[in-house]
């Protein structure tokens, strides 16, 4: 994107709303500006009356005014980045909302071709540089060009003689500075935790992006996005303004220490023992001088940062789903569940080559139908496919002679649920992992399906039941509890195509036998798909497929197999022998 295009999208999007406060701090940096330079300017007077013409009668009032000066610059300071930091955080949360509900909405291919932990970076790396950009860029633009120009006026027109040095606030400013440091510590510290929960849930949303797709909880989940996001920014807001909090005490305290410096500088003058002029008022303009130029130089670094991290930003917000309804697309109507692979084509990437070629498969409504093959044959791409995780380069799938293409994706998913060997679970309860398959289910009906998949054996056992917290991914349960969880959140949704993906792999044979029994009630006259790596979970399938590199070289019943597939045969033998 041009630079142009990029300063346009941000306003419009991100600044635009808030162009009532923008203008508020500018006139705040106005504040600052004057101060700083009527700072500068009232350091004449004081030298020509209370030095040069040695006139006691202002000694009192120029000191005060310059106090007045300084305070007025602190607390305009105070105001002025107080207020951008409202806006700054306002920014950031809307630039973090929007590219979370992109990243929950967007085609799972999007998200299995890019790491996590770059959308992580994304997410706080880049989106700090652009705040920083619509923020922190703006108010030193304002605050510091206006406060040079006013500061290199009163130089051209100050002759200063006297140098101005202070270092009697240097130990004072530290004090300051290590007071306000510990109750930055204290926030930083809460901010951190909440920092942490909201790293913790976005590895969740990553991990957990099909199970999302299959139970259509994006909005849920961009609810949820938004609350931690909310937390996290309350907290940050609430370090930067304890930060600002510094301004005015030092500005009230250099105020101080130069009304004390004129002061006894004009009882010496007055004896005679110092020798100053317009040159004192020249240099202090200088002085003052310094730090805006300081921060304009870095402006630029600033600004080219920003302008880089929403370059890869804006491109995230602004994707588009390649996987998306057809504009005559309708919902699926769902009556045998039969399914059916016609001529199918697919590849992840088309310069790897295809990993399905011409498949042909049928899926008979209400049985339970196993693919059998060997690692990265092609068996879980079939799977993904029915729900539209991925779309095939050519081919067709069918539904009850739908075709899932001109389906809508809404009542195509709504038909499926999905038990895989990864189980993937949320740092909640168990009650409300299990009631992810349906939002509105009672609780009675919760506690039926915990019953159902052999749930309640340890549930009972908790301390807390059903309202245990499992940790990170069920981190606090074992495997076979996981995986029985799961089953339970599928009853949940009481779909008519259940997808079962390795579903009783690494099992002992003890906990498998009661997933088997649970799976067996869970798949009780829905269209089942299997994948297993152990054939004793599919000798009963009413149709298995052999699948090798892609292709599909043969099918039938267990005992036909052994006799006319010698793959299929290899696999068994190779069991048994186990």
């Amino acid at each position: 994107m041009e630079k142009s295009e990029i300063y346009k999208r941000l306003y419009k999007d991100y600044s635009k709303k808030y162009l009532d406060k923008i203008i508020l701090s500018a006139l705040f940096s106005i504040l600052v500006a004057g101060s700083t330079s009527a700072i500068a300017w009232l350091l004449d007077p004081a030298i020509k009356k209370l030095f040069i013409e040695k006139d006691q009668s202002l000694i009192i009032f120029i000191p005060l005014m310059i106090i007045l000066a300084f305070t007025t610059k602190g607390l305009s300071l105070y105001f002025a980045k107080a207020t951008m930091i409202s806006v700054g955080e306002e920014i950031k949360r809307k630039l973090q909302f929007d590219m979370v509900n992109s990243l929950i909405k967007t085609d799972t291919q999007i998200i299995d071709k890019k790491h996590s932990g770059k959308f992580i970076s994304n997410l706080t790396y880049d989106v700090t540089h652009i705040t920083n950009l619509l923020s922190n860029a703006i108010l030193t633009l304002f605050k510091d060009s206006l406060t040079l120009i006013g500061l290199l006026t009163v130089m051209f027109l100050q002759n200063w003689k006297l140098a101005l040095i202070s270092i009697i606030m240097i130990p004072l400013a530290s004090f300051a500075s290590r007071k306000l440091g510990k109750r930055i510590g204290k926030v930083a510290t809460e901010a951190q935790e909440k920092s942490g929960y909201l790293t913790t849930y976005l590895v969740e949303l990553f991990k957990n992006h099909k199970l999302i797709k299959i139970f259509q909880k994006e909005d849920l989940e961009v609810n949820r996005a938004d609350k931690h996001l909310a937390q996290l920014k309350d907290k940050n807001k609430k370090i930067q303004t304890v930060f600002v909090r510094l301004s005015p005490i030092m500005e009230t305290l250099t105020g101080i220490m130069v009304a004390i410096l004129i002061f006894y500088s004009g009882k010496l003058m007055a004896r005679g023992e110092v020798d100053i002029n317009n040159f004192f008022s020249f240099l202090a303009a200088m002085m003052l001088a310094y730090q805006p130029v300081r921060a304009l130089s870095t402006l630029n670094m600033v600004i080219n940062q920003g302008l880089s991290a929403a370059s890869r930003i804006i491109p995230i917000i602004d994707q588009k789903n390649k996987i998306r309804d057809s504009d005559s697309a309708k919902p699926l109507i769902i009556k045998n569940a039969n399914i059916s692979f016609n001529n199918l084509d697919f590849s992840y990437e088309a310069e790897e080559g295809k990993t399905l070629h011409s498949v042909d498969l049928k899926f008979e409504g209400g049985r339970m139908t196993s693919l059998v093959g060997h690692s990265g044959s092609g068996k879980s791409t079939i799977l993904n496919l029915i729900p539209r995780f991925y779309d095939a380069q050519s081919g067709d799938i069918n539904i009850d002679n739908q075709s899932i293409y001109t389906s809508t994706i809404e009542s195509l998913r709504g038909e499926i649920s999905m038990v895989s060997q990864e189980t993937t679970l949320f740092d909640d309860t168990i009650k409300n992992n299990i009631k992810y398959g349906r939002e509105n289910a009672t609780d009675e009906e919760v506690f039926e399906a915990a019953k159902l998949s052999y749930c309640d054996e340890f549930i009972n056992k908790l301390p807390n039941k059903f309202e245990t917290l499992i940790g990170e991914n069920g981190v606090r349960l074992s495997g076979g509890e996981k995986q029985r969880l799961s089953i339970a959140r599928a009853m949940m949704k009481e779909s008519s195509i259940i997808l079962l993906d390795e579903a009783t792999s690494s099992l002992d044979s003890e906990t498998e036998s009661k997933i088997q029994d649970a799976l067996k009630i869970l798949t009780k006259n829905k269209t089942t798909i299997v994948i297993a790596h152990r054939l004793s979970t599919i000798l009963n399938s009413n149709n298995i497929y052999v699948i090798d590199s892609g292709k599909v070289i043969d099918h039938g019943k267990h005992e036909d197999l052994l006799i006319k597939s010698e793959l299929y045969k290899n696999f068994y033998e190779k069991q048994i022998q186990k």
